[in-house]
């Protein structure tokens, strides 16, 4: 059974997460040491094991809470894909994330994949996962729509949804690696194209 955490407990695993996310992005997740988590976190190796089984429960647990990161930084707006102007609304504020971001970092997800997924098929499983959670939004929404008919009945929303989130990841890719936030714009135009297309 899981362990049941007190407060604090839940405090000091949580800075340990924190502190091993911190380092993947700076290092790499391959580079990251458990006694630079340990020095950052400022616990000791005892305390380390107290929380995660071992380094891949640790590097499982920061795709989690980067997942988590991700869809906080969009609270307010998954909620609402289920009308044109919300998904617009989604959209813009996407490529407002990246020009915040002056086009660095891209997609924190995706960028964990490139270190992980063919190294850990835990860790490639807790990916596709927090994919699913994020792209489920947009499903749940365009489905949403399909009932109450402003999407066509034969539309398929998972496949939509699909679509679109390939279209974000390619076009976040695209912006990071030419520093241009116009890559995503772009992008997420294609992937209203192919939304409205299958309008009622």
């Amino acid at each position: 059974m899981p362990q049941v955490l007190t407060a604090k407990g839940r405090s000091t695993r949580a800075r340990i997460v924190q502190a091993a996310a911190e380092l993947v992005a700076e290092k790499g997740a391959a580079a990251m040491s458990l006694d630079d988590v340990c020095e950052r976190a400022h616990v000791s190796r005892s305390q380390l094991y107290h929380y995660f089984d071992d380094r891949d429960d640790l590097v499982r647990a920061v795709i989690n809470a980067t997942t988590d990161s991700v869809l906080l930084a969009q609270d307010g707006l998954l909620d609402h894909l289920d009308t044109w102007t919300g998904l617009d609304r989604w959209f813009r504020a996407l490529v407002a994330l990246q020009e915040g971001r002056e086009a660095r970092g891209g997609c924190p997800i995706g960028s964990l994949v490139g270190q992980l997924a063919e190294r850990d098929p835990g860790a490639r499983e807790n990916l596709a996962d927090g994919f699913k959670r994020w792209e489920g939004h947009l499903r749940e929404g365009l489905e949403r729509m399909q009932d109450r008919g402003r999407l066509s009945v034969h539309a398929d929303p998972a496949s939509l949804a699909t679509s679109t989130m390939a279209l974000l990841q390619g076009g976040l890719l695209l912006t990071q690696v030419r520093r241009d936030p116009k890559q995503l714009r772009t992008a997420l135009a294609a992937a209203r194209v192919l939304l409205r297309s299958a309008a009622a």
